[in-house]
């Protein structure tokens, strides 16, 4: 995977600490916001496979779905979760691991976002989330 890195979204990401512990970073590639899980031993959930623990990669699909809305909106309040679905598609290998997110719908205060995350070949992708986030003005208490 090659790319230019995105610093203000990697600056963000590192603002985070769930994604600073998940180990995550962003790229860009043909100008679209990739997300890279860095594999950890430490997120093994299963280590009789070894499999990634479903949590860390519902946290992985949700955080991307996150910096895509501050990169694509601008944002200067991250939003907040209303709902996320994650399907669970593949056993996520112990390797790197990258997703894309896409703005499906944007409403005034309420956003839709799809996320697909994948290891070695895109057109396999070990899951996939959809999610409503809320906008937050900055006039808005927690």
């Amino acid at each position: 995977m090659t790319g230019l890195p995105s610093p203000d979204i990697d600056a963000f990401l590192k603002a985070i600490p769930y994604a600073r512990f998940l180990g995550m970073s962003a790229l860009r590639e043909d100008g679209k916001l990739i997300t890279k899980l860095h594999f950890d031993r430490s997120l093994i959930g299963n280590p009789l496979l070894p499999a990634l623990h479903g949590g860390a990669i519902g946290g992985f699909l949700e955080m991307t779905a996150i910096a895509q809305l501050v990169l694509e909106t601008g944002i200067a309040l991250p939003p907040k979760p209303v709902s996320i679905t994650v399907e669970y598609l593949r056993s996520g290998k112990p390797v790197d691991s990258y997703a894309t997110a896409q703005i499906t719908k944007q409403g005034r205060r309420v956003v839709n976002v799809s996320v697909e995350a994948w290891q070695d070949d895109r057109l396999k992708p070990i899951a996939a989330a959809h999610g409503h986030f809320l906008l937050r003005q900055a006039d808005d208490s927690a």
